[in-house]
């Protein structure tokens, strides 16, 4: 049984690669493990305008409300944002940053911009 594998010469390898080295220093850095729809659910509350709601934010994710429940009770738990009651409408809650998932944030965006040569093709061994 051969296994294939992504052509070199083709677009996503250096995407990829940029990925996998993002992911890999994420791994390494000891935070916690997070989902996908952890991760998103993140950056859209910090890189997103608010306020935020469940409501909102289930629509933008396409998942259900008792998803972006657990979501946040994941994300609670870790300190990573806080809920808030609408003092306007106390039906409403609103999802808020709180320091330590800023923390996280940035360090994520480190190991991002720390890439070297993100976004460049590599250099072929010839």
């Amino acid at each position: 049984m051969t296994m294939e594998k992504i052509d070199p010469s083709t677009e996503a390898v250096v995407p990829l690669s940029n990925w996998l080295s993002v992911l890999a220093g994420y791994v390494a850095s000891g935070h916690p493990d997070l989902t996908n729809r952890q991760m998103a659910l993140l950056l859209l509350v910090y890189l997103d305008p608010g306020p935020h709601t469940v409501r909102g934010i289930a629509a933008r994710l396409h998942v259900s409300k008792p998803v972006v429940t657990r979501i946040l009770n994941a994300l609670s738990a870790l300190g990573y944002v806080r809920r808030q009651k609408d003092m306007s409408d106390l039906r409403n809650i609103f999802v808020v940053r709180t320091p330590e998932g800023l923390a996280f944030i940035e360090a994520f965006a480190g190991l991002i911009k720390r890439l070297e040569g993100y976004g460049r093709q590599p250099e072929s061994k010839d």
